[in-house]
């Protein structure tokens, strides 16, 4: 009971930061209509913001198990959150020069330190507590996650979407004096959200750094052991692949849900927001309820249902016409709300002194949030038709499902003799 008690502050900083992390993610579904219009952008190059954001888990993953192993859990996070900060403060000169460029570097710098906070954060949440329970812990963590995914959307529509936003041909029939100042306006919105949560992100940096931390580092072990050692786990190696089909399968359904809404359902820009926030009240009730579950339906099971239904509701999105549409990206949103702690979890379960090289690992495949988004803008793009770019998440979600039946499964003498 006393350990409990030790681990429970820990976990509740802890769990602050999958908050936060979210609330700058949910973000993004309101820059990339905002964007889009203020730049005049193609689908594709609008879906960057997420090449942006997530090629930079691919690039720091790796040094950020480095870090872990090397100094502990704490310093990850105080770094992870100085480039958090520093990322969101880059956001006032990226809208002073007006440059889609200047934006897509602010994302990178704020993404290299939610690499290395989820690299911290995700396996600490699991060893703060009973290794029986340490998938419900993960998902509860995560599920402030989700109410970030609630609340960023309605908050960002409010402060960044304009009330009235001018279309593109009207912005294309502009001097170019009354193009420059729509822009100045436009890029201006984003200021003031980043600001707050920048300086916000600062006052985490310091409660971490003086708050004591129950905390391990494996000096032992660095060295002797690659990082890519750890992918000798078969059920590792499934946990990566089926991470970077779902978090690519993520993207695609919360960062195009503004443009979807708009053009298949037929909604205002603002209007979408809202659907937007409901959709992250899905996500968020979905994870509440999957942790609850989670007593009494084995894991692997919950994210082979969960995955099933996900793909019926990827073919109404894909098939199906008008707001019945947007319902179903919302359902999806609800049942795919379990999948990344769950499959985190599995995956990193039994790994011993490998299990932050593993977490540096399911970190990295989250670049499928860079990846597999602009394959759906290509799809939109080239047959004008969002709808029909949706068959990407469904193939993700067939991805997941296999995970679920049978990739999660390991060999536990094998696992004994890799250790």
């Amino acid at each position: 009971m006393k350990q409990t008690n030790n681990y429970l502050l820990p976990f509740i900083l802890v769990t602050s930061l999958f908050f936060f992390w979210g609330f700058l993610h949910n973000l993004d579904p309101i820059l990339i209509p905002h964007l889009r219009r203020a730049f005049s952008l193609t689908t594709l190059q609008a879906s960057l913001v997420d090449s942006a954001v997530f090629i930079a888990y691919f690039v720091m993953a790796i040094p950020a198990g480095i870090i872990m192993k090397k100094y502990g859990y704490k310093t990850g996070i105080l770094i992870g959150l100085a480039f958090f900060a520093i990322g969101c403060f880059l956001f006032v000169p990226a809208a002073n020069t007006m440059q889609y460029a200047f934006f897509l570097a602010a994302l990178f710098v704020v993404s290299c330190g939610l690499t290395i906070l989820e690299t911290a954060a995700n396996p600490y949440a699991t060893i703060l507590g009973a290794p029986e329970t340490s998938t419900q812990r993960l998902n509860l963590a995560q599920s402030f996650n989700g109410l970030a995914a609630f609340l960023a959307p309605i908050t960002g529509g409010i402060f960044i979407l304009s009330e009235h936003p001018a279309d593109e041909a009207t912005v294309a029939a502009m001097t170019e004096q009354a193009r420059t100042a729509y822009l100045l306006s436009e890029t201006a919105t984003v200021k003031m959200p980043y600001i707050i949560l920048g300086c916000v992100i600062l006052l985490m940096a310091a409660i971490f750094y003086f708050f004591k931390l129950p905390d391990k580092k494996d000096e032992d072990e660095i060295g002797k052991k690659g990082i890519f050692h750890a992918l000798k786990y078969k059920h590792l190696s499934w946990a990566v692949a089926a991470q970077f089909f779902y978090v690519g399968a993520q993207v695609c359904v919360l960062s195009f849900l503004i443009l979807f809404a708009t053009r298949a359902a037929g909604v205002t820009e603002k209007e979408a927001s809202w659907y937007s926030g409901v959709a992250g009240l899905a996500f968020m009730l979905g994870r509440f309820l999957g942790t609850f579950l989670m007593k009494y339906i084995d894991p692997p099971k919950l994210l082979s249902i969960y995955s099933v239904l996900c793909i019926l509701l990827s073919l109404i999105t894909i098939f199906g016409s008008g707001i019945i549409t947007l319902y179903a990206v919302i359902g999806i949103s609800f049942f795919m709300s379990i999948m990344f702690p769950t499959i985190f979890a599995l995956g990193i379960k039994d790994l011993g002194s490998d299990t932050k090289s593993g977490s540096s690992l399911i970190i990295m495949s989250i670049v499928g949030g860079a990846v597999l988004p602009p394959i759906l803008g290509i799809i939109a793009d080239k047959t004008h038709n969002i709808q029909y770019g949706y068959v990407v998440p469904l193939v993700c979600f067939i991805v997941v499902m296999y995970f679920g039946l049978k990739g999660y499964k390991h060999n536990e003498k094998a696992v004994e003799v890799l250790k």
